[in-house]
């Protein structure tokens, strides 16, 4: 199936993870799981549409920087939980010397691609994540009604492995958990186009815009570098949600339950 966009205009890529198929050819329920970008610029409409969509909590997936640079707007009766994926920050190359990757990113178009599997191998192989990781599936667990949203910056990376996390364990099939996945790209297409005209008028060279568009996109060879260190170093899927994430068959089945249709 097509994923399900929601109708909002100040907030990038803001999907509803209904109507997938799950365990045992259940339906994810429509109305409970949310996956976008930053909401720090919600525009009154949107918040209201996301207050009648049954919004509840807000879980931020951004770094402790990220969130100091740009907070998200409170929305009234909604919870709000920090829960960052990665320690930090996670744009623009990270903590580092910003002017000396961006020279690097002009002389090798390949230095964000590097960059961005290595922060997918972050994602599933550093404590901090897996204990951020569980953390969400509880919350998760203990909101019997209501909508969760999650979100990181631009609503791909850091938010598209919770959602794989999440539809595998509501047992969709891997390759419909890709497709959404992939699905930011055609999101975020006027987003990486806009940037690029902007980088084009400041005269930077062909080597930088390509970086540039690559960190505004998604790839299989970034989800696979999770999935394939997941596989290697976990044993998989399965065992790496067991024993380094703690999921229990009860955790597992009170996630189905709750996330299911019956």
């Amino acid at each position: 199936m097509k994923p399900n966009v929601l109708p909002v205009s100040s907030i990038c890529n803001p999907r509803d993870l209904g109507g997938y198929i799950g365990f045992e050819g259940r339906k994810v329920k429509s109305h409970r799981l949310l996956r976008t970008g930053k909401i720090n610029k919600i525009s009154a409409k949107d918040e209201k549409f996301l207050q009648e969509y049954g919004l509840s909590k807000i879980i931020d997936l951004r770094s402790p920087l990220e969130y100091k640079k740009c907070p998200d707007r409170p929305i009234p009766g909604v919870q709000h939980f920090a829960m960052p994926l990665s320690d930090e920050d996670n744009t623009n190359g990270g903590e580092k010397d910003i002017a000396k990757v961006f020279e690097e990113y002009r002389h090798d178009q390949y230095a964000g691609f590097r960059m961005m599997c290595d922060h997918y191998h972050g994602y599933v192989s550093k404590k901090h994540a897996q204990n951020t990781i569980r953390q969400i599936l509880e919350l998760l667990v203990n909101t019997p009604d209501g909508a969760v949203l999650f979100h990181c910056s631009e609503g791909k990376d850091r938010t598209g492995i919770i959602a794989v996390i999440i539809l595998y364990l509501l047992g969709v099939d891997l390759e419909t958990i890709r497709q959404d996945y992939l699905y930011s790209n055609y999101m975020l297409n006027h987003y990486r186009a806009k940037r690029d005209k902007i980088f084009k008028q400041k005269g930077e060279n062909l080597e930088f815009r390509a970086n540039m568009r690559i960190l505004g996109s998604v790839s299989d060879a970034f989800l696979d570098t999770s999935l394939i260190t997941i596989e290697k170093e976990y044993g998989g899927l399965d065992s790496f949600l067991q024993n380094q994430i703690g999921v229990t068959p009860e955790m597992r089945d009170a996630l189905r339950e709750l996330y299911l249709e019956k």
